[in-house]
């Protein structure tokens, strides 16, 4: 009786990098742990993201992985995750970044809705506010000649900030995400994650304000657990999200003061003229609703190790999710 044939072993080497392990996989790319064996940062473990084999001959999935590259090599933020090397080794695209260990804040939420702990306010105002100065960054970034990048990140969600075991705040994922959205509609369904579009996204506009609707949709969920915006289906998730139809903050957490609450639906205005009209001016509103010397990293990493145990930390990883409807857009 023959045997099955085992499946190939992963490539162990891939140019100047050691595969050690899978951290995870999406819809467009594999992630490794890998070990610098060359050149300046020889020794340094970091997050090793592939473009998925199937993939190499679809020029237009190239062209978006292609895209996330360029754009994040040139982002230098602390809260943006850093991009250190990016191109095509024996035919397979990659991009290299720092490992960012510890936890996505999708499962940092998800962590506290288990356990029925709503994170204090001070960490959700800060955590919000740190995610609009990225973006306040990546918004007006210029090139190596000056020019303006145009970025828009369009894959706002809890799933793309990650928080390191030391408190660092780190915003990824970007390039791919922001053409898949793009506001294009295939087979009468938006690409991305449903719960974060704006309504002008649904019409086919993007623009920065984009991002800013989206980063109030992650602030709601910081401060209340759950989604302001929400249906059993796409299209139930879109109306909800083109009414405003969300129940108000201090309806689930009374102790949210009436002026955040007031930011909240500013944010949420239904004219984007009465909006923010920029990442910063946003930060600078949530600046007088939190305590410095409580929302800070430190205090940030204690509640993620007080979550999930100091053993129970893992590497989080910046992969390009499929994308999907409400049922699992995370």
């Amino acid at each position: 009786m023959s045997q099955t044939p085992s499946p190939p072993k992963a490539q162990r080497v891939f140019g100047p990098y050691e595969i050690l392990s899978v951290l995870g996989k999406g819809g467009m790319a594999e992630v490794y742990r890998a070990r610098v064996l060359s050149g300046p940062r020889e020794g340094w473990t970091v997050a090793l993201k592939r473009l998925l084999p199937a993939l190499t001959a679809d020029p237009d999935s190239v062209t978006l992985f292609s895209r996330e590259a360029q754009l994040s090599k040139q982002l230098h933020h602390p809260n943006i995750v850093t991009v250190l090397d990016a191109g095509e080794l024996e035919g397979i695209y990659f991009i290299v970044m720092e490992l960012v260990d510890g936890r996505d804040l999708g499962q940092i939420l998800r962590r506290c809705k288990v356990r029925g702990i709503p994170l204090p306010l001070d960490f959700a105002v800060y955590l919000g506010k740190v995610l609009l100065e990225a973006l306040a960054y990546a918004h007006s970034a210029t090139g190596a000649q000056g020019e303006p990048l145009g970025i828009v990140h369009c894959d706002v969600s809890p799933s793309n900030l990650f928080i390191s075991r030391v408190g660092e705040i780190k915003l990824g994922d970007f390039g791919v995400s922001r053409v898949l959205v793009d506001g294009k509609l295939q087979e009468g369904e938006v690409l991305g994650k449903p719960y974060y579009l704006s309504p002008e996204s649904l019409l086919g506009e993007v623009s920065p304000e984009a991002d800013l609707w989206a980063a109030t949709v992650v602030l709601y969920e910081l401060l209340t657990l759950e989604r302001p915006f929400t249906g059993a289906t796409p299209d139930e998730v879109f109306q909800a999200i083109r009414s405003r139809t969300y129940r108000p903050l201090r309806e689930l957490r009374p102790e949210v003061p009436e002026a955040l609450e007031d930011v909240v639906r500013r944010a949420f205005s239904e004219r984007p003229e009465d909006r923010f009209t920029t990442a910063e001016s946003f930060a600078q509103a949530l600046a007088p609703h939190y305590d410095e010397r409580v929302g800070t990293p430190l205090a940030i990493a204690a509640v993620v190790r007080g979550l999930f145990g100091a053993s129970d930390i893992m590497p989080a990883v910046v992969v390009a999710p499929p994308s999907s409807g409400p049922s699992g857009t995370e």
